[in-house]
């Protein structure tokens, strides 16, 4: 499976990690490159074993899968992070997200729901479910929320486009402009909303309506 999705698996209960890698498994596109029971594990694995994509709970002893997608923040691990974890309350679900994470899914999700939010995050996705989604749109709606109205039409588009995942390539491409003005309008985009990164500002896009 030289082009399969390399997925590793984060979660304290053994159990849980042993569907999932049986469920996984018979996907003809993923793979189960590892395992680990805790978020320090799960980056000291993530940095040796490079993995597409990691499935992480949030909640487990020790080192926690908060601390875990701050750990690989810094350390600029490039795996995208999908948090599959029983919480789904906005004072978890809104620091997970600022955090890095690339999409947040409750570990009741249908099998093939799963294997589908997998692909959806590798290909550069922001995956919410619906209660997620809710949980974050339920924030107030202070800080930068009120600084959409300094972008312009162009950079708006732009934005709706970085939500749904595509590329500098693909959004020149789509709205016939070259790849360094698009650049540019992407960096305009974070410096006016104070963002860190395009995962950021395809979250402020789906909380604030521009992704539709």
């Amino acid at each position: 499976m030289a082009d399969a999705i390399r997925v590793l698996l984060v979660d304290d209960h053994q159990v849980v990690r042993r569907g999932l890698r049986t469920f996984l498994e018979v996907q003809g596109d993923i793979e189960v490159v590892g395992e680990a029971a805790d978020g320090a594990s799960g980056v000291a694995l993530a940095g040796e074993l490079r993995p597409d994509v990691i499935l992480m709970d949030l909640k487990m002893p020790g080192s926690d899968g908060m601390d875990a997608l701050c750990r690989l923040k810094e350390l600029d691990i490039p795996a995208r992070v999908l948090v599959v974890t029983s919480f789904t309350e906005q004072r978890t679900v809104v620091p997970a997200l600022r955090a890095g994470a690339a999409g947040y899914v409750h570990k009741d999700i249908d099998p093939d729901a799963l294997a589908g939010a997998i692909r959806a995050v590798h290909a550069g996705h922001v995956l919410l479910q619906p209660e997620v989604a809710g949980a974050l749109l339920a924030q107030d709606s202070g800080g930068n929320g009120g600084r959409s109205g300094s972008l312009t039409e162009r950079e708006r588009e732009v934005l709706a486009l970085i939500a749904r995942g595509r590329s500098n390539r693909e959004i020149a491409r789509a709205l016939v402009l070259s790849e360094k003005t698009v650049k540019t309008h992407v960096s305009n985009i974070l410096m006016k909303l104070d963002l860190a990164d395009r995962t950021q500002a395809a979250l402020w896009a789906v909380r604030h309506g521009v992704s539709d």
